[in-house]
């Protein structure tokens, strides 16, 4: 079993890395507001209007629906291919995705190079996969109804569900890549893993906080960094009814709890690098840690970036990605944590 663990590891890297573009296109039709031009689920279809007919008729369907009436009244065709054609690519990649993990899994069944466990685990994974292409159209949906805009809630699920597809297939991957030296790494002095281990969950925890942001567009409220409105702590964080709302309803509150819950991640990485600069780690386990550490300040600044230029398209793509890179070398120090035994 353990001669194909190479090639089911490097499969499942680039379903990874796929995931990864996937969501980078999803923040991008989300930043293109591009996300509600297709206003049908035809999860068999993958093919656009082919005719000049076709277009018309796709326009028209989206002329029914409350973002052409509430924003772009007198789009233009061409302006409607625009959009158009980011979403197409983001439903597309999706189904491709699919593709591409089910055909190599199946031959993997078919060869014999999965026992039951691991079985199991990809089975998992290819259901996720699925739930998560219904989660994208109940997602797009809420954007149909009555508001130009798809729901929050809805919007960080689907987020937060792909960057968990994706944390299943990279950890799935690592186990299977460390399988013959899992436990032979020695470190000395103290293994971080717990430590690591919640500043992983931290990180889950703000991605999906951006997810909100990103919902309400409450990236364009205060763009000043520190202070917000002039000051630490903004008017208005609680000005709803029943208090919890605020968390997830209130532009001025969302954009706060992310600041903070970034601010307070990238110190504890920061803090958590200081503390085991003696400690003779595995080189393994150091470089995720230093790689960890770099990429929160890189992504501390893309953030701060994308506020105080009123979230440019190119900027806060970056920033999103950004976030799921930062998870991704999380969830390597972890794994890496996890296999070391203290000489």
């Amino acid at each position: 079993m353990h001669s194909h663990n190479r090639p089911i590891a490097a499969w499942l890297l680039a379903c990874c890395a796929m995931v990864f573009v996937m969501v980078v296109l999803g923040g991008l039709t989300r930043l293109t507001e591009s996300g509600l031009s297709m206003v049908e689920w035809r999860p068999l279809s993958v093919l656009p209007p082919l005719s000049e007919s076709e277009w018309q008729e796709s326009f028209a369907k989206y002329q029914l629906y409350p973002e052409y009436k509430e924003k772009n009244v007198g789009m233009t065709l061409s302006e409607y291919k625009g959009i158009f054609w980011l979403e197409f690519i983001h439903r597309n990649w999706g189904r491709l995705l699919g593709v591409v993990f089910l055909v190599p899994f199946v031959w993997f069944l078919a060869r014999g190079w999965v026992d039951r466990r691991l079985g199991r685990r990809l089975g998992g994974i290819f259901i996720l996969g699925g739930l998560q292409g219904g989660m994208g159209w109940f997602m797009v949906a809420s954007g149909l109804s009555t508001r130009p805009d798809v729901s929050q809630y809805r919007l960080t699920v689907h987020l937060g569900l792909a960057v968990l597809i994706l944390a299943a297939m990279f950890w799935l991957a690592l186990d299977l890549l460390a399988d013959e030296r899992y436990g032979s790494d020695r470190a000395r002095g103290p293994v971080p893993l717990k430590r690591a281990m919640a500043l992983v969950l931290l990180t889950f925890v703000t991605i999906l906080s951006g997810g909100f942001v990103a919902g309400l567009d409450a990236g364009f409220a205060y763009n000043t960094f520190p202070l917000m409105d002039g000051r630490w702590v903004p008017e208005g964080l609680f000005s709803l009814q029943p208090a919890l709302l605020n968390l997830f309803e209130n532009t001025v509150t969302v954009q706060f709890d992310h600041r903070i819950l970034a601010e307070t991640l990238v110190s504890l990485i920061v803090l958590l690098w200081l503390g085991t600069r003696r400690a003779l780690l595995p080189e393994r386990a150091r470089l995720a840690l230093n790689a960890f550490a770099g990429m929160a300040l890189v992504q501390l600044l893309l953030g701060i970036g994308t506020l105080l230029l009123v979230v440019p398209t190119p900027l806060a793509a970056t920033h999103q990605a950004g976030a799921v890179v930062l998870f991704t070398l999380g969830l390597w120090l972890v794994h890496e944590l996890r296999g070391c035994r203290v000489a």
